[in-house]
């Protein structure tokens, strides 16, 4: 696996684990869970600077939202936070802070 795919998955299992101790109270159940992980992602990870950009946080929340809708319709064998991490990084580009 690529370093900076390595990195990313690694921020993104962060963020789902923070995310579930956030919410343990309810399982992790939050059905707004995108808008939380791109404010967290942007605001408190290392996300922009592995992506050498910093996402506006409405076009993250979509390229969540649509990673997560593609991946469970794919049902790959890869893990989430890898199939994420490759995408994000294809998708957003360095200056320009958005979808490519």
């Amino acid at each position: 696996m690529d370093k900076r795919v390595e990195q990313v998955r690694d921020v993104l299992h962060e963020a789902a684990e923070t995310h579930h101790e956030v919410y343990r109270i309810v399982n992790g159940a939050d059905d707004d869970w995108a808008s939380w992980y791109a404010d967290w992602l942007i605001n408190l990870s290392e996300l922009p600077d592995l992506l050498d950009t910093t996402p506006v946080r409405s076009e993250l929340v979509y390229e969540l939202v649509g990673l997560h809708r593609e991946y469970t319709a794919k049902a790959p064998a890869q893990d989430w936070e890898s199939f994420y991490a490759q995408r994000l990084l294809d998708d957003f580009r360095p200056g320009d802070g958005g979808p490519g």
